[in-house]
Protein backbone atom coordinates (compact mmCIF):
# COMPACT_ATOMS: atom_id res chain seq x y z
CA UNK A 1 0.00 0.00 0.00
CA UNK A 2 1.59 3.26 -1.01
CA UNK A 3 2.27 5.92 1.60
CA UNK A 4 1.34 9.41 0.49
CA UNK A 5 4.09 11.96 -0.09
CA UNK A 6 4.74 14.49 2.61
CA UNK A 7 6.31 17.90 2.69
CA UNK A 8 9.50 17.70 4.70
CA UNK A 9 12.66 19.68 5.21
CA UNK A 10 14.33 21.81 2.62
CA UNK A 11 17.19 19.34 2.35
CA UNK A 12 14.88 16.36 1.76
CA UNK A 13 14.19 14.96 -1.66
CA UNK A 14 10.86 15.97 -3.20
CA UNK A 15 8.06 13.60 -2.33
CA UNK A 16 10.12 11.91 0.39
CA UNK A 17 8.25 10.70 3.42
CA UNK A 18 9.52 11.52 6.92
CA UNK A 19 11.11 8.73 8.85
CA UNK A 20 8.40 6.80 10.65
CA UNK A 21 9.19 3.98 13.05
CA UNK A 22 8.11 0.72 11.41
CA UNK A 23 4.86 -0.69 12.64
CA UNK A 24 4.55 -4.09 14.28
CA UNK A 25 4.64 -7.21 12.16
CA UNK A 26 1.26 -8.74 11.59
CA UNK A 27 0.94 -11.81 13.72
CA UNK A 28 -1.96 -14.17 14.04
CA UNK A 29 -1.80 -14.28 17.83
CA UNK A 30 -1.99 -10.56 18.39
CA UNK A 31 -5.79 -10.43 18.27
CA UNK A 32 -6.34 -13.21 20.78
CA UNK A 33 -7.13 -12.20 24.37
CA UNK A 34 -4.09 -12.05 26.58
CA UNK A 35 -3.85 -12.55 30.29
CA UNK A 36 -2.50 -9.61 32.21
CA UNK A 37 0.89 -10.17 33.70
CA UNK A 38 1.34 -9.69 37.40
CA UNK A 39 4.29 -7.38 36.65
CA UNK A 40 2.37 -5.28 34.13
CA UNK A 41 2.22 -1.59 35.07
CA UNK A 42 -1.08 -0.47 36.51
CA UNK A 43 -2.49 2.61 34.86
CA UNK A 44 -3.12 5.34 37.39
CA UNK A 45 -6.54 6.82 37.74
CA UNK A 46 -6.85 10.36 36.51
CA UNK A 47 -7.85 12.90 39.14
CA UNK A 48 -11.54 13.60 39.09
CA UNK A 49 -13.55 16.64 40.10
CA UNK A 50 -16.61 16.19 42.26
CA UNK A 51 -20.01 16.40 40.63
CA UNK A 52 -21.30 19.97 40.71
CA UNK A 53 -17.86 21.40 41.48
CA UNK A 54 -16.65 24.63 39.95
CA UNK A 55 -15.59 24.07 36.32
CA UNK A 56 -11.90 24.36 35.69
CA UNK A 57 -8.69 22.80 36.88
CA UNK A 58 -8.95 24.44 40.31
CA UNK A 59 -11.52 21.86 41.39
CA UNK A 60 -9.35 18.86 40.43
CA UNK A 61 -7.86 16.87 43.28
CA UNK A 62 -4.09 17.19 43.64
CA UNK A 63 -3.73 20.54 41.91
CA UNK A 64 -1.68 21.86 44.87
CA UNK A 65 0.45 18.75 45.37
CA UNK A 66 3.60 18.68 43.22
CA UNK A 67 4.75 15.31 41.88
CA UNK A 68 7.98 13.70 42.96
CA UNK A 69 11.04 14.85 41.00
CA UNK A 70 11.34 12.77 37.84
CA UNK A 71 7.82 11.37 38.08
CA UNK A 72 6.71 13.55 35.15
CA UNK A 73 9.14 13.70 32.23
CA UNK A 74 9.57 17.27 30.95
CA UNK A 75 11.60 18.09 27.87
CA UNK A 76 12.18 21.61 26.59
CA UNK A 77 13.57 22.36 23.14
CA UNK A 78 14.42 25.96 22.28
CA UNK A 79 15.40 26.57 18.69
CA UNK A 80 15.84 29.22 16.09
CA UNK A 81 17.55 29.63 12.72
CA UNK A 82 21.02 29.70 14.30
CA UNK A 83 20.55 28.31 17.81
CA UNK A 84 19.32 25.16 19.54
CA UNK A 85 19.01 23.99 23.14
CA UNK A 86 17.56 20.60 24.08
CA UNK A 87 17.12 20.10 27.82
CA UNK A 88 15.25 17.79 30.20
CA UNK A 89 14.01 18.81 33.65
CA UNK A 90 13.03 16.83 36.73
CA UNK A 91 10.42 19.38 37.88
CA UNK A 92 8.17 21.88 36.17
CA UNK A 93 9.54 24.71 38.31
CA UNK A 94 13.06 24.14 36.96
CA UNK A 95 11.68 24.21 33.43
CA UNK A 96 9.81 27.48 33.93
CA UNK A 97 12.83 29.11 35.55
CA UNK A 98 15.14 28.15 32.67
CA UNK A 99 15.89 31.15 30.48
CA UNK A 100 15.69 30.96 26.72
CA UNK A 101 19.10 30.83 25.05
CA UNK A 102 20.06 33.74 22.84
CA UNK A 103 19.05 33.34 19.23
CA UNK A 104 16.10 30.99 19.82
CA UNK A 105 12.65 31.99 18.58
CA UNK A 106 10.49 28.95 19.42
CA UNK A 107 10.14 26.97 22.65
CA UNK A 108 8.62 23.49 22.66
CA UNK A 109 7.78 22.02 26.06
CA UNK A 110 6.67 18.39 26.01
CA UNK A 111 5.22 16.77 29.14
CA UNK A 112 5.00 12.96 29.37
CA UNK A 113 2.40 12.14 31.97
CA UNK A 114 -0.55 14.11 33.31
CA UNK A 115 -0.45 15.71 36.73
CA UNK A 116 -2.79 18.52 37.91
CA UNK A 117 0.03 20.47 39.54
CA UNK A 118 2.19 20.46 36.40
CA UNK A 119 -0.71 21.46 34.14
CA UNK A 120 -1.79 24.22 36.51
CA UNK A 121 1.75 25.63 36.81
CA UNK A 122 2.01 25.84 33.02
CA UNK A 123 -1.43 27.43 32.92
CA UNK A 124 -0.32 30.08 35.41
CA UNK A 125 2.90 30.73 33.47
CA UNK A 126 1.38 30.90 29.99
CA UNK A 127 -2.13 32.05 30.76
CA UNK A 128 -4.26 29.50 28.92
CA UNK A 129 -7.86 29.01 30.00
CA UNK A 130 -8.74 26.94 33.06
CA UNK A 131 -11.32 24.95 31.08
CA UNK A 132 -8.64 24.00 28.55
CA UNK A 133 -6.38 22.95 31.43
CA UNK A 134 -9.19 20.76 32.76
CA UNK A 135 -9.65 19.18 29.31
CA UNK A 136 -5.98 18.20 29.32
CA UNK A 137 -6.65 15.98 32.32
CA UNK A 138 -9.94 14.61 30.97
CA UNK A 139 -8.47 12.09 28.56
CA UNK A 140 -11.81 11.10 27.01
CA UNK A 141 -11.99 14.29 24.95
CA UNK A 142 -12.98 14.13 21.31
CA UNK A 143 -10.38 15.58 18.88
CA UNK A 144 -11.15 19.28 18.53
CA UNK A 145 -9.68 22.75 18.14
CA UNK A 146 -10.63 25.72 20.29
CA UNK A 147 -9.56 29.31 19.87
CA UNK A 148 -8.80 31.34 22.98
CA UNK A 149 -7.38 34.80 23.38
CA UNK A 150 -3.67 34.52 22.71
CA UNK A 151 -3.52 30.78 22.04
CA UNK A 152 -4.98 27.85 20.15
CA UNK A 153 -5.95 24.65 21.98
CA UNK A 154 -5.87 21.37 20.02
CA UNK A 155 -6.90 17.92 21.21
CA UNK A 156 -5.91 14.93 19.07
CA UNK A 157 -5.42 11.21 19.55
CA UNK A 158 -2.25 9.27 18.78
CA UNK A 159 -2.29 5.63 17.72
CA UNK A 160 0.54 3.46 19.02
CA UNK A 161 1.34 -0.23 19.07
CA UNK A 162 2.48 -1.35 22.52
CA UNK A 163 2.67 -4.79 24.13
CA UNK A 164 1.14 -6.53 21.11
CA UNK A 165 -2.00 -4.41 21.27
CA UNK A 166 -3.35 -1.25 19.70
CA UNK A 167 -3.45 1.76 22.00
CA UNK A 168 -4.52 5.33 21.50
CA UNK A 169 -3.98 8.20 23.87
CA UNK A 170 -4.96 11.84 24.05
CA UNK A 171 -2.60 14.58 22.90
CA UNK A 172 -3.16 18.14 24.08
CA UNK A 173 -1.38 20.94 22.21
CA UNK A 174 -1.28 24.65 23.03
CA UNK A 175 -0.05 27.01 20.34
CA UNK A 176 1.18 30.45 21.40
CA UNK A 177 3.01 33.20 19.56
CA UNK A 178 6.43 31.74 20.29
CA UNK A 179 5.71 28.62 22.36
CA UNK A 180 4.19 25.19 21.87
CA UNK A 181 3.06 23.05 24.82
CA UNK A 182 2.30 19.36 24.33
CA UNK A 183 0.86 16.97 26.92
CA UNK A 184 0.86 13.18 26.59
CA UNK A 185 -0.73 10.57 28.81
CA UNK A 186 2.32 8.30 28.86
CA UNK A 187 5.91 8.33 27.66
CA UNK A 188 6.65 7.17 24.13
CA UNK A 189 5.41 8.80 20.94
CA UNK A 190 5.94 9.07 17.19
CA UNK A 191 7.73 12.42 17.34
CA UNK A 192 11.34 11.26 17.37
CA UNK A 193 11.73 12.13 13.65
CA UNK A 194 10.56 15.66 14.49
CA UNK A 195 13.17 15.95 17.23
CA UNK A 196 15.84 14.77 14.81
CA UNK A 197 14.74 17.31 12.21
CA UNK A 198 15.01 20.11 14.74
CA UNK A 199 18.67 19.22 15.23
CA UNK A 200 19.43 20.04 11.58
CA UNK A 201 20.22 23.73 10.93
CA UNK A 202 18.76 23.48 7.42
CA UNK A 203 15.43 22.13 8.63
CA UNK A 204 12.30 24.11 7.82
CA UNK A 205 11.32 23.82 11.47
CA UNK A 206 14.24 26.09 12.39
CA UNK A 207 13.11 28.75 9.91
CA UNK A 208 9.35 28.83 10.60
CA UNK A 209 7.15 29.96 13.45
CA UNK A 210 5.57 27.63 16.09
CA UNK A 211 2.55 26.89 13.89
CA UNK A 212 4.83 24.94 11.55
CA UNK A 213 5.93 22.82 14.52
CA UNK A 214 2.27 22.09 15.31
CA UNK A 215 1.78 21.05 11.68
CA UNK A 216 4.80 18.73 11.88
CA UNK A 217 3.52 17.13 15.10
CA UNK A 218 0.04 16.49 13.70
CA UNK A 219 1.49 15.26 10.43
CA UNK A 220 3.60 12.69 12.30
CA UNK A 221 0.53 11.54 14.24
CA UNK A 222 -1.46 11.00 11.04
CA UNK A 223 1.40 9.43 9.06
CA UNK A 224 2.06 7.02 11.92
CA UNK A 225 -1.31 5.41 11.11
CA UNK A 226 -0.04 4.10 7.76
CA UNK A 227 2.41 1.45 9.11
CA UNK A 228 -0.31 0.22 11.47
CA UNK A 229 -2.82 -0.01 8.62
CA UNK A 230 -0.31 -1.87 6.46
CA UNK A 231 -0.05 -4.55 9.11
CA UNK A 232 -3.82 -4.81 9.32
CA UNK A 233 -3.86 -5.33 5.57
CA UNK A 234 -1.35 -8.18 5.89
CA UNK A 235 -3.35 -9.67 8.74
CA UNK A 236 -6.57 -9.58 6.70
CA UNK A 237 -4.80 -11.34 3.82
CA UNK A 238 -3.60 -14.05 6.20
CA UNK A 239 -7.09 -14.37 7.67
CA UNK A 240 -8.51 -14.86 4.18
CA UNK A 241 -6.12 -17.77 3.62
CA UNK A 242 -6.99 -19.26 7.01
CA UNK A 243 -10.72 -18.93 6.35
CA UNK A 244 -10.39 -20.89 3.10
CA UNK A 245 -7.96 -23.51 4.45
CA UNK A 246 -9.21 -24.13 7.99
CA UNK A 247 -12.32 -22.13 8.99
CA UNK A 248 -12.24 -23.00 12.67
CA UNK A 249 -13.63 -21.11 15.69
CA UNK A 250 -10.20 -19.56 16.40
CA UNK A 251 -10.21 -17.89 12.98
CA UNK A 252 -13.63 -16.42 13.68
CA UNK A 253 -12.47 -15.04 17.03
CA UNK A 254 -9.44 -13.40 15.39
CA UNK A 255 -11.67 -11.98 12.67
CA UNK A 256 -14.05 -10.41 15.17
CA UNK A 257 -11.09 -9.01 17.14
CA UNK A 258 -9.78 -7.32 13.98
CA UNK A 259 -13.22 -5.87 13.28
CA UNK A 260 -13.34 -4.40 16.79
CA UNK A 261 -9.89 -2.83 16.41
CA UNK A 262 -10.79 -1.37 13.02
CA UNK A 263 -13.91 0.11 14.60
CA UNK A 264 -11.70 1.69 17.25
CA UNK A 265 -9.44 3.07 14.51
CA UNK A 266 -12.43 4.60 12.78
CA UNK A 267 -13.59 6.31 15.98
CA UNK A 268 -10.13 7.87 16.33
CA UNK A 269 -9.55 8.91 12.72
CA UNK A 270 -13.01 10.27 11.92
CA UNK A 271 -12.91 13.25 14.33
CA UNK A 272 -9.21 13.75 13.52
CA UNK A 273 -10.20 14.38 9.91
CA UNK A 274 -12.67 17.05 11.03
CA UNK A 275 -9.98 18.57 13.24
CA UNK A 276 -7.57 18.97 10.33
CA UNK A 277 -10.30 20.44 8.17
CA UNK A 278 -10.99 23.08 10.83
CA UNK A 279 -7.29 23.89 11.17
CA UNK A 280 -7.03 24.30 7.40
CA UNK A 281 -9.98 26.71 7.31
CA UNK A 282 -9.43 28.30 10.74
CA UNK A 283 -9.20 32.07 10.42
CA UNK A 284 -6.75 32.79 13.23
CA UNK A 285 -3.46 34.60 13.54
CA UNK A 286 -1.99 31.64 15.44
CA UNK A 287 -1.50 29.69 12.20
CA UNK A 288 0.59 31.38 9.54
CA UNK A 289 -0.99 31.55 6.06
CA UNK A 290 1.88 29.53 4.58
CA UNK A 291 1.33 26.76 7.15
CA UNK A 292 -2.35 26.35 6.22
CA UNK A 293 -1.25 24.83 2.94
CA UNK A 294 0.63 22.18 4.90
CA UNK A 295 -2.44 21.65 7.09
CA UNK A 296 -4.40 20.88 3.93
CA UNK A 297 -1.83 18.20 3.10
CA UNK A 298 -2.36 16.60 6.52
CA UNK A 299 -6.12 16.75 5.97
CA UNK A 300 -5.63 14.86 2.71
CA UNK A 301 -3.67 12.21 4.61
CA UNK A 302 -6.45 11.81 7.18
CA UNK A 303 -8.96 11.35 4.36
CA UNK A 304 -6.76 8.65 2.87
CA UNK A 305 -6.37 6.94 6.25
CA UNK A 306 -10.13 7.03 6.69
CA UNK A 307 -10.67 5.50 3.25
CA UNK A 308 -8.25 2.69 4.05
CA UNK A 309 -9.95 2.01 7.39
CA UNK A 310 -13.36 1.84 5.70
CA UNK A 311 -11.95 -0.49 3.03
CA UNK A 312 -10.48 -2.81 5.65
CA UNK A 313 -13.73 -2.81 7.61
CA UNK A 314 -15.58 -3.88 4.46
CA UNK A 315 -12.93 -6.56 3.89
CA UNK A 316 -13.39 -7.82 7.45
CA UNK A 317 -17.15 -7.95 6.91
CA UNK A 318 -16.64 -9.82 3.63
CA UNK A 319 -14.30 -12.28 5.36
CA UNK A 320 -16.97 -12.92 7.97
CA UNK A 321 -19.43 -13.80 5.19
CA UNK A 322 -16.74 -15.93 3.56
CA UNK A 323 -16.20 -17.73 6.86
CA UNK A 324 -19.91 -18.54 7.16
CA UNK A 325 -19.94 -19.79 3.56
CA UNK A 326 -16.83 -21.90 4.14
CA UNK A 327 -18.34 -23.43 7.28
CA UNK A 328 -21.58 -24.13 5.38
CA UNK A 329 -19.68 -25.74 2.49
CA UNK A 330 -17.70 -27.84 4.90
CA UNK A 331 -20.91 -29.01 6.54
CA UNK A 332 -22.37 -29.82 3.11
CA UNK A 333 -19.31 -31.95 2.30
CA UNK A 334 -19.72 -33.87 5.54
CA UNK A 335 -23.42 -34.42 4.89
CA UNK A 336 -22.64 -35.59 1.34
CA UNK A 337 -20.19 -38.21 2.63
CA UNK A 338 -22.69 -39.43 5.21
CA UNK A 339 -25.46 -39.55 2.60
CA UNK A 340 -23.33 -41.58 0.20
CA UNK A 341 -22.41 -44.01 2.96
CA UNK A 342 -26.09 -44.38 3.86
CA UNK A 343 -26.93 -44.96 0.17
CA UNK A 344 -24.61 -47.96 0.15
CA UNK A 345 -26.15 -49.58 3.19
CA UNK A 346 -29.84 -48.92 2.51
CA UNK A 347 -30.24 -51.58 -0.28
CA UNK A 348 -27.97 -54.01 1.58
CA UNK A 349 -30.06 -53.54 4.71
CA UNK A 350 -33.20 -54.21 2.68
CA UNK A 351 -31.83 -57.51 1.31
CA UNK A 352 -30.60 -58.56 4.74
CA UNK A 353 -33.96 -57.66 6.24
CA UNK A 354 -35.91 -59.76 3.69
CA UNK A 355 -33.89 -62.89 4.31
CA UNK A 356 -33.73 -62.27 8.01
CA UNK A 357 -37.49 -62.62 8.47
CA UNK A 358 -38.71 -65.57 10.54
CA UNK A 359 -40.86 -67.21 7.85
CA UNK A 360 -40.70 -70.95 7.25
CA UNK A 361 -41.28 -70.91 3.48
CA UNK A 362 -38.22 -69.09 2.18
CA UNK A 363 -36.86 -71.38 -0.55
CA UNK A 364 -33.45 -69.66 -0.78
CA UNK A 365 -32.69 -70.44 2.83
CA UNK A 366 -32.25 -74.18 2.04
CA UNK A 367 -30.11 -73.58 -1.04
CA UNK A 368 -26.49 -74.44 -0.31
CA UNK A 369 -25.19 -71.40 -2.28
CA UNK A 370 -27.56 -68.90 -0.68
CA UNK A 371 -24.84 -67.32 1.53
CA UNK A 372 -22.55 -66.71 -1.44
CA UNK A 373 -25.48 -65.41 -3.46
CA UNK A 374 -26.34 -62.94 -0.72
CA UNK A 375 -22.83 -61.47 -0.73
CA UNK A 376 -22.79 -61.46 -4.51
CA UNK A 377 -25.99 -59.40 -4.55
CA UNK A 378 -24.59 -57.00 -1.95
CA UNK A 379 -21.30 -56.49 -3.81
CA UNK A 380 -23.14 -56.02 -7.08
CA UNK A 381 -25.36 -53.32 -5.57
CA UNK A 382 -22.37 -51.54 -4.00
CA UNK A 383 -20.38 -51.72 -7.25
CA UNK A 384 -23.30 -50.40 -9.26
CA UNK A 385 -23.75 -47.50 -6.83
CA UNK A 386 -20.02 -46.71 -6.91
CA UNK A 387 -20.00 -46.56 -10.69
CA UNK A 388 -23.15 -44.43 -10.72
CA UNK A 389 -21.85 -41.94 -8.12
CA UNK A 390 -18.48 -41.71 -9.87
CA UNK A 391 -20.06 -40.99 -13.27
CA UNK A 392 -22.24 -38.31 -11.72
CA UNK A 393 -19.13 -36.66 -10.22
CA UNK A 394 -20.11 -37.27 -6.63
CA UNK A 395 -17.02 -39.36 -5.87
CA UNK A 396 -13.40 -38.74 -6.76
CA UNK A 397 -13.99 -35.55 -8.75
CA UNK A 398 -13.67 -31.85 -7.72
Amino acid sequence: MPIPPNSGDANATPGAHPEIPPGPKARASRTTPRKKSADAPVRKRRPKAEAGATPGIESVTGVDQPPAPGEIAIRCIDYGPDALADRSFATIDECLEAARPTGTTVRWINVDGLHPYVVNRLRSAHGFHTLAAEDVLRTSQRPKVETYEGNLFIVARMLMWKDDALHHEQLSIFLFKDTVLTFQETAGDCWDPIRLRVQKPSSRLRAHDPSYLVYALLDAVVDHCFPILENYGELLEQLEIDVLDDPGPQVQRRLHAVKRELGSLRRVVWPLRELMRELHHEDTEAIAPAVRTYMRDVHDHTVQVMDIVETYREMAGGLNDLYMSAVGNRMNEIMKVLTIMASFFIPITFVAGVYGMNFENLPELKWKYSYLAFWGICLTIVSALLIYFWRRGWLGRR
